[in-house]
């Protein structure tokens, strides 16, 4: 066994949440092994072509990689875990929000774009969500892309967003929070509404304050200076500052932690995938790797 193989447990875990193998047709592969070559690739960050011949053919791994990213494997196992955690009672609704820049390599460039000149084409099914951008952006670094996440208080990630490295926090936050859906075992309608929401100025403005008041949503968040200056300047008519509990507050670090972890692959840490649809993938299964 190779360093970061599934163990006998972990494999066990993580088969009874797959989906079911096909009755017809040719019997695939060892899903154990292709799955093991699948993360060798994410957590290195090595090219397809470089998987080590005890993981079988790259053209099969890249395969399934790909077919699962199409349907929506990668997204329903992930969801399948969450929904397991929280049935057991791990997952704590204090959710802190914060994004991650990762550098693009050069590889990551020169996917198609859609531009003017063929306003009309199509993109086939799992491509449908790819943004014209391809979540790719340019910055005194170079290529850039965003990963924006919200982290529970038992350092679970209940969503995650990719962007472009240059796009802002707040534009993407709404889109962070609609991401949070996880079904209850029992029936009735998924959890989408967390208990206590924590993040840094980047997220202070009206707008999503107005958002989370409106769902119920305690936060935490703490107002930027520009911000407090302005309504001091304005005397009675600026309103009352927002509220803000410094204890609590510190309890944001661990989303960073998350990011930190998050990170330690290299095919996360630094984007490969030409799509940022494949990109999101690869954030999915190494959240899954973690989760087991």
């Amino acid at each position: 066994m190779s360093r970061g193989d599934l163990t006998d447990a972990q494999w066990e875990r993580l088969e009874a949440v797959l989906p079911p193998i096909p009755k017809m047709g040719r019997p695939p592969r060892d899903r154990r092994q292709v799955f093991d070559g699948i993360w060798w690739r994410a957590r290195t960050g090595s090219p397809w072509r470089d998987l080590p011949e005890r993981y079988g053919p790259w053209e099969t791994a890249y395969a399934v990689f790909r077919r699962w990213q199409i349907d929506e494997t990668w997204a329903r196992v992930l969801k399948k875990l969450q929904v397991k955690a929280d049935a057991d009672g791990i997952i704590e609704w204090e959710v802190s929000v914060d994004s991650t820049v990762c550098r693009a390599h050069q590889h990551a460039a020169g996917a198609r774009k859609r531009g003017p000149d063929d306003p009309g084409r199509t993109r086939p099914n799992g491509l449908v969500a790819e943004p014209d951008d391809h979540g790719l952006g340019r910055s005194r670094g170079g290529l850039t892309t965003k990963i924006h996440l919200a982290v529970d208080a038992s350092f679970h990630v209940l969503a995650a967003v990719i962007t472009a490295g240059q796009r802002g926090d707040a534009p993407a936050f709404e889109q962070v929070m609609d991401r949070i859906r996880v079904p209850r075992i029992s029936g009735g309608r998924p959890r989408t509404r967390p208990g206590h929401v924590l993040a840094d100025r980047a997220y202070s403005s009206r707008q999503i304050r107005s958002y989370l008041r409106k769902r119920g949503i305690a936060h935490t968040i703490p107002e930027k200076r520009d911000q407090a200056g302005h309504r001091l300047r304005r005397g009675s008519a600026g309103g009352r500052p927002p509220g803000f509990d410094r204890e609590m507050y510190r309890r944001r670090h661990k989303v960073e932690c998350r990011i930190g972890l998050l990170k330690q692959a290299r095919g996360v840490a630094t984007r490969y995938d030409k799509l940022a649809v494949r990109y999101e993938s690869t954030v999915q299964l190494t959240l899954i790797r973690q989760s087991l």
